[in-house]
C-alpha cells in the first residue's frame, strides 16, 4: 500500500479533539499537533501524554510504528508509536489519527512525534513493508535502522503469492523457515535460492523485490543493530501488541479514546505488578554462578529468566581455544552434537571484552551463551559492566533520564516544564515505594512530604512575585498548525504564569491524592498476606498436632 488517501470520520474528530484540549487543559505537559489541511480543515492529529515522553527518554531506544489499521481495514485510521520497556513490556510513545496518508503528511507525523520527544531519534524503528511510510524514516530519521515488520512481509507475500500459497501448501511453512531459522548469511543464502528453485519461482517479482530489500527485514541482516526482542531469530514481536484488544476493526471513532485510555490504564497496572514482583520476590537460582547471583539482583525478573537461559546452555556449549593473539584470543563454541553450527568468539582479557559472530548482544541487549562459555573457561566470575544495559535493569527509570541520553537533551529541554514534571512525578513515585515498606518508614515519610509541602508553598509565593511578566517559552501547552505540510512551526498559548502555577499545584495536589491510594492499596496487600501466613501458620501447627495425636 503505497497511494495517498483522504478519510472522513464526521463529527466524531471534534469529540477527539475535545477531549486533547481538555486534557491539555488539565495537564500542561500533555501534547497534542494538527495538519491544517488544504482546504484548512482538520487534517491529521498527534498526540502524547507527559507519561509516554518520560518512558520515550528510557526506552526510546527502538521504536515500533504501527498502522494496523491500513491492513486489518479499520474504521478508524489509528497510529500509534511504541516501544519495549524493561520489562519486555509493549510501552507508548504517541499516537496519530491519520485522515490524511499521503507522502507529506507521514512526514509531517514523523516530525511532530520526533519534537514531542526532544528530538531524540531511535536507533531503529520498525514499520509495515510501505513506500510512504519509507519515505518518511529515511527523511526525518535518516540515521536510524529502518526494519520492515517480518509480520507484514509475511502477509503481502501471502497476498501476492496466492496461488502458489494454495497449489503448493508447504511454501508458507518452507519460506517462514528460510526466514526466520537461518542462522547465518550463507545460510539464508542457500536456503532461499533452494526455495526458489524447488517451487520454480526463480523469476517472481514480488520475491525478487523482497530478496532487494532483504537487509531490511531478514533476521540474519539486522543482527547489528539493537531492536528489543529477546532472540535474533524471533522477531515475532506484533508491532500493534500494545492496544490488541482495545482497538480493532469494530472501533469508533466515538469509542476510541475510552479505548485508549483503558489500555493505557491496563498497561501501567501491568508494569507497576511487573515491578513489585522484580522487587519482593526472589527467582529460583539455578547455578552456584556468582553471575547468577549478581543477575538475579541487577536485572527484572522477565529479562532474568533469559540471561539465565544462556547461563545454563553454557553447560551444554563448551568454548575450545582455537587462536591466541596475545591479549586477544579466539574460541569456538558449539553446542555438544551441533559442531556444524558452532560460533566464534573474540575475547580480549586485557578490557575484559568479548564479540560473538551471533551477535545477540547488539540484537537484544543480553548476553549470549557463547560469550558466557568463554567467560566461564576464563573464570570470570561477575558480569562486565559493560554487559549490563540499564534499560533492562531494575533501576532502569533512575535517574532523571537515561544515563545514556542525558547528555545529548539541550539545556533548555532539560530545564523545561515537561522534564521538570516528569522527574518530580518519578522522584515521587519512588519515595511512595519506599514510605509504603514499613509503618515507621511511612510516618517518617509523612511527616517529611508535609515539611516539603510548606517548603513549595513558601517558594511558589516567592516566585510569582519574582517572575510576574516572565514568559514560559519551553513547556508552554502547544499546539502544532501545519500550513506547509513538511514545515511545523510552533504557537504557543498566552497563558499567565499564575494560571500556571494553579494548574501546577492542582496536578500536584492529585498527584499527591494518587499516592495516598497507591500506599493505601500496598498496606492493604501487606496485612493480607500477614493474615494468610498467620492463617497458614495455625493450619501448619494444627496438621502437627494431629499427626502427633
Amino acid at each position: 500500500m503505497s497511494g495517498s488517501r483522504q478519510r472522513t470520520l464526521g463529527s466524531g474528530v471534534q469529540h477527539v479533539l475535545d477531549y486533547l484540549k481538555r486534557t491539555q487543559d488539565e495537564n500542561p505537559t500533555f501534547f497534542y499537533a494538527i495538519q491544517s489541511d488544504t482546504d484548512h480543515s482538520v487534517g491529521n492529529i498527534f498526540w502524547a501524554d507527559a507519561t509516554s515522553k518520560l518512558n520515550y527518554n528510557y526506552f526510546g531506544d527502538t521504536v515500533f510504528f504501527d498502522t494496523v489499521y491500513r491492513t486489518n481495514r479499520y474504521r478508524v485510521p489509528f497510529a500509534a508509536f511504541t516501544g519495549v520497556n524493561h520489562h519486555g513490556q509493549p510501552v507508548l510513545f504517541g499516537c496519530a489519527l491519520l485522515l490524511n496518508e499521503s507522502e507529506s503528511s507521514f512526514i509531517w507525523l514523523f516530525q511532530t512525534w520526533l519534537h514531542a520527544m526532544s528530538g531524540q531519534h531511535p536507533v531503529s524503528i520498525t514499520t509495515d513493508p510501505d513506500r510512504l511510510i519509507q519515505v518518511a524514516v529515511a527523511q526525518v530519521l535518516p540515521e536510524t535502522r529502518h526494519r520492515y515488520s517480518k509480520q507484514g512481509i509475511f502477509r503481502e507475500t501471502q497476498e501476492k503469492m496466492a496461488h502458489i500459497y494454495q497449489s503448493h501448501p508447504t511454501f508458507e511453512i518452507e519460506f517462514k523457515k528460510c526466514i526466520s531459522e537461518t542462522e547465518t548469511i550463507d545460510e539464508f543464502e542457500s536456503s532461499w535460492q533452494s526455495l526458489l528453485k524447488r517451487y520454480y519461482v526463480m523469476d517472481n517479482e514480488w520475491l525478487q523485490s523482497m530478496y532487494n530489500a532483504r537487509q531490511q527485514w531478514v533476521p540474519v541482516y539486522m543482527r547489528n543493530t539493537f531492536f528489543g526482542e529477546f532472540s535474533v531469530t524471533d522477531g515475532s514481536r506484533d508491532i500493534n501488541s500494545f492496544f490488541e484488544g482495545y482497538v480493532n476493526a469494530s472501533t469508533t471513532i466515538q469509542m476510541l479514546i475510552k479505548q485508549y485510555e483503558k489500555a493505557v490504564a491496563s498497561w501501567h497496572e501491568k508494569e507497576l505488578k511487573a515491578d513489585y514482583d522484580t522487587a519482593n520476590t526472589m527467582p529460583v537460582l539455578k547455578t552456584p554462578s556468582p553471575m547468577e547471583k549478581q543477575a538475579a539482583n541487577l536485572y527484572t525478573r522477565k529479562i532474568f529468566m533469559k540471561f539465565q537461559e544462556e547461563l545454563v546452555e553454557t553447560l551444554a556449549n563448551p568454548a575450545t581455544k582455537i587462536e591466541d593473539l596475545g591479549t586477544i584470543t579466539i574460541y569456538r563454541v558449539a553446542k555438544f552434537g551441533e559442531e556444524h553450527k558452532a560460533h566464534t568468539v573474540s575475547f580480549n582479557s586485557f578490557e575484559m571484552k568479548a564479540s560473538c559472530s551471533c551477535q545477540m548482544f547488539e540484537y537484544t541487549g543480553i548476553i549470549c551463551r557463547h560469550i558466557l562459555a568463554v567467560f566461564r573457561a576464563k573464570n570470570v566470575l561477575t558480569l562486565p559492566s559493560q554487559y549490563v544495559w540499564k534499560r533492562w535493569t531494575r533501576n532502569s527509570k533512575s535517574g532523571a533520564v537515561l544515563d545514556e541520553r542525558a547528555s545529548d537533551l539541550p539545556n533548555n529541554s532539560r530545564e523545561s516544564l515537561t522534564v521538570r514534571y516528569n522527574n518530580l512525578r518519578q522522584e515521587a513515585i519512588k519515595y511512595v515505594e519506599e514510605g509504603a515498606k514499613s509503618i515507621h518508614i511511612y510516618n517518617v515519610a509523612m511527616d517529611a512530604l508535609q515539611e516539603a509541602a510548606k517548603k513549595v508553598a513558601a517558594a511558589k509565593n516567592k516566585s510569582a512575585g519574582d517572575t510576574e511578566g516572565v514568559a514560559l517559552t519551553n513547556g508552554d501547552s502547544q499546539v502544532l498548525h501545519v500550513v506547509d505540510e513538511n514545515r511545523p512551526t510552533t504557537f504557543q498559548s498566552a497563558d499567565e504564569k499564575e494560571k500556571k502555577i494553579r494548574e501546577l499545584t492542582a496536578e500536584l495536589e492529585s498527584t499527591n491524592q494518587r499516592c495516598d491510594v497507591y500506599r493505601a492499596n500496598l498496606l492493604a496487600v501487606l496485612r493480607d498476606m500477614e493474615e494468610q501466613k498467620l492463617k497458614l501458620s495455625v493450619k501448619v501447627q494444627n496438621a502437627r498436632l494431629s499427626l502427633k495425636e
